[in-house]
């Protein structure tokens, strides 16, 4: 994911002096997304299922909203649908206002 700032939340980086692994940028965007998408909270995510904890995630979540992460995706989205003769996607633009019907 070339939009990741470098040394994002993650990184598949074990630490020298034994500490647990570092997760990847995937993994803490699959908990992001499945976070964003599903309605539950931080708390109670699911582990077991991407890796990182809530904490991990939303640590992330932070750091890339910070960094503008969010609003360089919508923008790279928006571009490849504009490239593609997809300009109409109701309810999104560059703007950030309403698209045009």
């Amino acid at each position: 994911m070339g939009a990741v700032p470098a040394g994002g939340a993650g990184g598949a980086v074990a630490t020298t002096g034994g500490g647990r692994r570092r997760h990847g940028d995937r993994e803490v965007l699959a908990a992001i997304v499945f976070v964003a998408t599903s309605g539950r909270t931080w708390r109670p995510s699911p582990a077991a299922s991407f890796g990182p904890s809530g904490a991990t995630a939303h640590r992330g979540f932070t750091e890339w909203t910070k960094a503008r992460l969010w609003a360089t995706l919508h923008r790279l989205v928006l571009d490849e649908l504009g490239s593609r003769g997809d300009g109409c996607v109701r309810g999104a633009s560059r703007s950030g206002s309403p698209a045009r019907e």
